[in-house]
């Protein structure tokens, strides 16, 4: 049995989906799951943030669902937290693929509604994208520039032309103590306007141009994520 959460599904066929995974040590899995009908519908289970079991089979990319069952009781989101789990599950249906399936991520994003549910800030949701552009191999270091040198809290930076962090001196430039703060983090209220763009910056070429509905959400309520 594998163990993961369920990111995005679509109905497919009579009473069948296609679901989008995140599966423990595989990443990103895309399933058919045939939904049934009755008591035995597994319509109610097969939703967003619960933790499922469940085998999957097949050799193409396509894979077959089936006996999906919780592990666990839904993670209880609500208000902003639920907002952002929602953006959390976008980003990952934006930026993962079968080349980049993000095997170890997991159990990061597991940790993570797990910490939103008990008290919603954001600084967790920087932290989650850190790990997602890590694990996409596309995370430049926060504690080194592009040329070796230690990043000093002075000091301005934006990301280089060819990878890794360079100084700068543009109005806009990521504070060095907002990228050290990032690597160890200890995001302080300061720090969350200039972190946020660093991190968005480094994964618009993988979410693309089409703006993300969860954070057209989250505008709507005032509160930015």
């Amino acid at each position: 049995m594998e163990r993961g959460y369920l990111l995005h599904s679509r109905p497919y066929r009579e009473n069948s989906a296609i679901v989008n995974l995140l599966v423990d040590g595989a990443g990103r899995v895309d399933a058919v799951a045939r939904l049934g009908s009755g008591k035995r519908s597994s319509r109610a289970l097969l939703q967003p943030f619960q933790p499922l079991l469940f085998s999957l089979s097949g050799k193409g990319e396509l894979k077959t669902l089936s006996q999906p069952e919780a592990y666990a009781p839904a993670i209880p989101l609500q208000g902003d937290a639920l907002y952002a789990a929602m953006y959390l599950n976008e980003l990952l249906m934006r930026c993962l693929s079968h080349s980049h399936g993000a095997e170890g991520l997991f159990f990061d994003y597991h940790q993570t509604l797990m910490a939103m549910a008990r008290n919603f800030s954001q600084p967790q949701l920087r932290y989650f994208e850190l790990k997602l552009l890590t694990e996409l191999g596309a995370c430049p270091s926060l504690i080194l520039d592009a040329s070796g040198d230690a990043i000093e809290a002075g000091l301005g930076y934006r990301p280089g032309n060819e990878g890794g962090l360079v100084t700068s001196l543009q109005a806009n430039a990521i504070p060095g103590r907002t990228l050290l703060a990032l690597a160890n983090q200890t995001l302080e209220s300061e720090d969350f306007a200039a972190a946020k763009q660093l991190l968005r910056s480094l994964l618009a070429p993988f979410v693309g141009e089409k703006p993300l509905v969860s954070r057209q959400l989250f505008a709507s309520r005032a509160r930015p994520e």
